[in-house]
């Protein structure tokens, strides 16, 4: 595996949409760690210590505005974080930046290769 390869935590609680993106991720060269609720995100983005978080914000145990809060509070914790949600009101987009998250994408907007565009500009 080379050494440049950029792991990315993908927080998806929805098992069909998750297995999309891990795939389209996996073929664009990622290295892809699954969390499917808000409490396995938190617990594996500080055991896997990912380059990028794609959060959903809609999932069990922990909401994503919760996991935001979790690792903007955790200054060991300071990667990136995509918001990956079919929730596109003006207010959860402005809250999910003011927690944190560098940018926000409406599932049902975007295509894989979109969302890949948008992780490569991130790195």
């Amino acid at each position: 595996m080379p050494k440049n390869k950029k792991k990315i935590l993908l927080a998806e609680d929805d098992k069909f949409i998750a297995r999309a993106y891990q795939d389209g991720l996996t073929r664009a060269g990622y290295e892809v760690v699954s969390a499917v609720n808000g409490q396995e995100a938190i617990d594996k983005i500080k055991s896997e210590k990912p380059d990028l978080v794609l959060l959903d914000l809609i999932m069990p145990k922990k909401n994503g505005f919760e996991v935001l809060e979790e690792i903007k509070a955790d200054q060991t914790l300071k990667m990136p974080v995509i918001i990956l949600s079919n929730l596109s009101q003006d207010s959860d987009i402005e809250k999910a930046k003011e927690l944190g998250a560098v940018d926000y994408i409406v599932k049902s907007n975007f295509s894989m290769k979109e969302v890949i565009k948008q992780i490569e500009k991130v790195f």
